[in-house]
């Protein structure tokens, strides 16, 4: 067999499409363009281009993007007020802390000082819970894009064994709640578990999500399938093996271009989501 290839960058472009027009009916209807703040401390240059990429999607689609740069030595009590006067702002309708925040930050406090209605990257305990209950929220941008995409692509997941092998909290955890909500058998993998091997060869769907390169071998995998690669290394290789497995997979989401754009495409579609509500709420 041939692997369906989960093309993540032309699934992006699609709904980059579909998110302009609705961002224009948006400014007609309101006269009101949706504004995704994006906060970033330090000088870090790696953060510096993926919120400049971020504010780059913004501007395709026709949204505004506010830039927030604090210096390094900005301390949680300074980032906290900052969050504070985005939630408080009306024309704001995401958030974006940039990750990771200098040393000194406490960053899960200032992640969840963001309002949940404008938790547009899904990084708060709330929205975490809420998700993980089945309540509205808006998803971590990783896996929300990963779900997106099976969808996209008719990957059936009820009744199926997916193996995540990864526990962060912005990816493992949330990608194997939203795989349960859709009514998957969840094995949860890490660094401590025991006999890694076996578990993964009895999956029908593997999530590499442990950011190692080709930490997951291909021989671990078995015929058939749905192999979702979210790692990224030096070299245009992911944390799975995909080479030998364009073959026997059922689909593959290739790197680069399977997982990558569509992190950024579900930020910037959770914001116009949120532009939308909060014209409902006004």
């Amino acid at each position: 067999m041939t692997a369906l290839i989960l093309d993540g960058k032309a699934l992006a472009h699609k709904t980059e499409t579909e998110l302009a027009t609705r961002v224009a009916a948006i400014k007609a209807s309101s006269g009101v363009t949706p504004i995704l703040a994006t906060i970033l401390v330090g000088d870090d240059p790696a953060s510096a281009t993926y919120v400049k990429m971020k504010g780059n999607a913004c501007t395709r689609i026709g949204m505004d993007s506010l830039k927030v740069e604090l210096p390094k030595d900005t301390t949680t009590t300074q980032l906290l007020a900052k969050i504070r006067e985005l939630n408080a702002n009306p024309a704001v309708h995401g958030i974006l802390l940039q990750h990771p925040v200098p040393h000194q930050i406490d960053e899960r406090s200032c992640f969840d000082e963001i309002a949940l209605n404008k938790d547009v990257d899904g990084v708060t305990c709330l929205g975490f819970g809420r998700m993980a209950m089945g309540e509205a929220a808006y998803g971590c941008a990783t896996p929300k894009g990963i779900m997106r995409l099976l969808e996209a692509f008719d990957i059936p997941l009820a009744g199926k064994h997916a193996v995540v092998v990864g526990r962060s909290p912005i990816l493992g955890k949330p990608m194997a709640l939203m795989l349960l909500n859709a009514n998957a058998t969840v094995t949860i993998c890490h660094s401590k578990t025991v006999g890694l091997e076996d578990h993964i060869r009895r999956a029908d769907i593997v999530v590499g999500a442990v950011g190692k390169p080709e930490f997951i071998r291909a021989e671990w995998i078995k015929d058939g399938a749905v192999v979702v690669d979210a790692g990224y290394h030096p070299g245009g290789v992911g944390d799975i093996e995909l080479g030998p497995l364009m073959n026997r997979a059922a689909a593959i989401t290739p790197v680069p271009g399977g997982v990558g754009p569509m992190t950024i495409n579900t930020l910037i579609y959770q914001t116009v989501d949120a532009g939308e509500k909060s014209l409902q709420t006004s």
